[in-house]
């Protein structure tokens, strides 16, 4: 990895996080260890990409793709440099508190969950077009936990 330790401090590079979401939208924001941001970002260009081929919504969802693609380009840099400014002690208080990784078990869980649907589906199980006609039902449960979280926070 193209990561620097100084002291107990791991610096990230923006250019690695920009090259990772170039090659794969969400894979930056996943190497800056912001887990939650690089799914949702996944998720966005799985929707983006599926409106696609739907022909009513063509022209705007390409527009909505293309501005989406550069801007988590943009999003990874930015986020790289917020850490590295973090772990120097020069960034702000609010900008600190966004590059910090946090984490949670949900989002393990949410994986396993769509890896055994998928698994399902290669074993023909249940049909890939079924899966494709629910996938708003995963940004449902991604709401809900957002919800979830908002009710701890403020408790």
């Amino acid at each position: 990895m193209n990561e620097k330790i100084t002291g107990a401090k791991i610096t990230k590079s923006p250019v690695l996080a920009a090259v990772l979401s170039i090659i794969f939208p969400g894979a930056g924001a996943l190497y800056n260890g912001d887990f939650l941001r690089g799914i949702v970002f996944i998720i966005i260009f799985a929707g983006l990409v599926t409106l696609q081929t739907r022909p009513h919504v063509q022209p705007f969802a390409g527009l909505l793709l293309a501005g989406f693609y550069f801007f988590q380009i943009f999003d990874s840099i930015h986020q790289a440099r917020m850490i590295n400014l973090a772990q120097a002690g020069e960034g702000t208080k609010k900008e600190v508190a966004v590059a910090e990784p946090k984490g949670s078990i949900f989002w393990g869980i949410l994986m396993i969950a769509l890896g055994i649907i998928f698994l399902l589906a290669n074993f023909e199980i249940i049909l890939y077009e079924n899966i494709f006609d629910y996938w708003p039902v995963v940004i449902i449960v991604i709401g809900l936990k957002l919800i979830l979280d908002a009710f701890h926070r403020y408790r």
